[in-house]
């Protein structure tokens, strides 16, 4: 026996017509840079959006073509959004911050036809064109007036295009399984890698993103999306936001401690998401700001946090100076990408201050509609119990079961994704990330977690970025070595790092050495690129190694 519903695809067309016709006054606000400051409204981005969907159809784009957008925040990206996946093609959201050649394999990979780029990044743009041949035009997000003098194929300008196109268009009812979008892994090692999501795994995502136990999007939210919308589709609040009526902020290239502050402040914001550099950038600014006006400057009440473990500081001074409440989160790519959020239960409200920072330090308990789970090496199941440590993995409704082009590795036969990350469940199912598998350290035949020991030694003042990786010793296999940023004007010694990271950790944990640094290598999504860091100290031989002496 069936039920006797009506069936309706879900699609991300609906969301953009739900917030024109129930929050079309609601402001989409962008910040274009040197003062400029676009402001419109969901009933507008809606007509916008339809014009790019018939200049779509112009530029002889069909339903599954795959059109590519090299870009920031900004509402001519988020118009792309809507008016491209809304008539059935697929949005490549790439990275600019890639390596050109990853830039250039990614649009021959996803066989785009057309890139819709920003000005700020005409030199990428120039750079890798003669590099991808099936690319018809490259359209740049301007008005007339600041159009770029470079050599592109097609060269044409977005505003001038979209005025010769109408705002009325009927979006097709499609397959809701139909590709949406597409994104790219940060491709460390090896090529970007292509995860494709559905319109139905979309709107499943942002349905799960507005729950209470989750972002608790609604209408009467201002967010301020710091989180690049080429970064797994802005975590979905490019679509969270539509569904929820939600005022929309987008910064940009804007993203200074300082200028983050004044879009906090100018557009009331009280949701924000960033990884952890962007809260770190934010309270750098603040710290100079006098106390009584940061409150009432900001009403930010949640800091949304990713990409990788907030420090402990973060979250205490968040608090302290904006009574903002930092939430971390974790996903990837593959997983769309939210599947934990730690929004803490019934249970912990008599948590100490204390005690609650401590649970904040998780990465949240998985969303309905997911699973996640931590096998042992031969695949076996572990207990939740908050100390077993191994192979986290994940399955869902908006999890990839591929990627583009046949590439399977990953998957076992059950759908489980194997994250590369190591990590521990509790009897609540809250996470904590422990390692990447690559990054564990195996010291004396036990496991040693470089996160551990990252936040241990990020929790001292004088430490701005600290990275931990585990090199070869000849009598205990491996050891851990602290490579640290210091805060500017700060002074400190390894002594004082070591003596003050053994308050947090076991001492046969602690670093064998420190060595300071002026910077960190970063990936392109801003993660620590042990990679790189690894090879610029391969030949470094630990004080405690009599047998290297």
């Amino acid at each position: 026996m069936n039920g006797l519903m009506q069936e309706r695809q879900l699609l991300i067309s609906d969301l953009i017509e739900h917030a024109a016709n129930y929050h079309g006054d609601q402001e989409i606000v962008s910040n274009l840079g040197d003062g400029d400051i676009h402001r419109y409204t969901w009933s507008a981005a809606r007509s916008r959006s339809k014009q790019v969907a018939n200049l779509i159809h112009s530029l002889g784009v069909s339903a599954g073509q795959r059109v590519a957008t090299l870009a920031w925040n900004t509402h001519r990206h988020l118009e792309l959004y809507y008016g491209v996946c809304g008539t059935g093609a697929v949005l490549t959201t790439v990275n600019p911050r890639l390596f050109a050649d990853q830039v250039a394999y990614i649009l021959n990979h996803s066989e785009s036809t057309h890139v819709f780029f920003d000005v700020g990044l005409s030199g990428l743009a120039e750079k890798i064109a003669p590099q991808c041949p099936n690319v018809k035009s490259f359209i740049a997000l301007c008005d007339v007036g600041q159009m770029p003098d470079v050599d592109l194929p097609g060269l044409a300008c977005y505003e001038s295009l979209i005025a010769a196109c109408r705002d009325v268009y009927t979006w097709p009812r499609l397959d809701e399984n139909s590709a949406l979008s597409m994104c790219f892994t940060s491709g460390t090692t090896g090529n970007p890698k292509g995860v494709v999501y559905s319109h139905r795994s979309t709107v499943l995502h942002a349905m799960s993103t507005c729950m209470a136990d989750c972002f608790a999007i609604s209408a009467r939210d201002s967010i301020l999306l710091i989180v690049p919308m080429f970064h797994v589709n802005g975590w979905g609040i490019p679509h969270s936001s539509a569904m929820a009526g939600a005022k929309l902020v987008l910064p940009g290239t804007q993203l200074s401690g300082e200028s983050v502050y004044a879009m906090l402040r100018d557009e009331k914001c009280s949701v924000s998401c960033g990884v952890p550099t962007v809260w770190m950038s934010l309270l750098d600014y603040a710290q100079n700001v006098d106390p009584e006006q940061r409150r009432r400057d900001i009403v930010m009440t949640r800091a949304l946090s990713g990409g990788s473990a907030a420090p402990r500081r973060v979250i205490e001074q968040l608090e302290q100076y904006f009574g903002a409440y930092l939430c971390q989160a974790w996903g990837m790519t593959e997983t769309s990408p939210v599947v934990t959020v730690n929004v803490p239960l019934a249970k912990h409200s008599h948590l100490t201050v204390d005690e609650r920072v401590g649970l904040q330090m998780l990465a949240g308990r998985p969303l309905p509609g997911t699973e996640i789970a931590v096998f042992d090496h031969d695949g076996n199941p572990l207990a939740r119990d908050g100390r077993t440590t191994g192979q986290l993995k994940v399955r869902g409704a908006w999890v990839s079961r591929a990627y583009y082009k046949h590439e399977h590795d990953g998957w076992d036969s059950d759908g489980w994704f194997s994250t590369g990350d190591m990590a521990t469940l509790n009897a609540d199912g809250f996470l904590k990330i422990t390692d990447r598998v690559k990054d564990v350290i195996k010291s004396g035949g036990e496991w040693i977690s470089s996160l551990d020991l990252e936040s241990a030694a990020l929790s001292h003042p004088a430490i701005a970025e600290a990275a931990v990786i585990g090199l070869h010793h000849s009598h205990w296999q491996e050891r851990p070595l602290l490579v640290a940023v210091k805060q500017q004007g700060m002074e400190v010694t390894a002594q004082d790092i070591l003596d003050h990271m053994r308050r947090h950790v076991a001492k046969w944990w602690l670093p064998d050495d420190v060595v300071f640094v002026d910077a960190l290598p970063h990936t392109a999504t801003g993660k620590l690129y042990k990679v790189a860091l690894r090879k610029q100290f391969e030949c470094f031989r630990f004080s405690t190694d009599i047998g290297n002496a």
